[in-house]
């Protein structure tokens, strides 16, 4: 079981900046592509980015694509998403999930992650 945990949500203006930050509780990333989804109220849970295990390969979705940036900690103890430029658009619940897997093009896919954290709040006022 991995136990996955979120931080640095908050509120900020538009054009702003957040580091979101997921690490898992006591054990490394190493072995796994790990994927960034977000939830605004009332929408399904969307992907936002994914890295796989060792950085080699990321994706963005296209609304993020050039404004987010997703990093691993070089020792794999945690991975990153840097959201800038930030929209009112891009409110929601940020998600922080692990895969067992290598990366394949259902990792666009929340089910295909096999551990999940409980979020952090992301509100971008306009």
């Amino acid at each position: 079981q991995v136990q996955l945990v979120e931080s640095g949500g908050g509120l900020v203006q538009a054009g702003g900046s957040l580091r979101l930050s997921c690490a898992a509780s006591g054990r490394t990333l190493s072995s796994y592509t790990m994927g960034w989804f977000r939830q605004a109220p009332g929408k399904e849970r969307e992907f936002v980015a994914a890295i796989t295990w060792d950085g080699g390969f990321v994706a963005y979705s296209d609304s993020v694509k050039g404004r987010f940036t997703i990093s691993r900690h070089s020792a794999n103890i945690a991975v990153y998403l840097q959201t800038n430029n930030v929209k009112p658009e891009d409110t929601a619940v940020y998600y922080c999930a692990a895969a067992r897997s290598t990366w394949a093009p259902r990792g666009f896919d929340r089910s295909w992650y096999d551990y999940w954290g409980q979020g952090t709040q992301v509100t971008v006022s306009s």
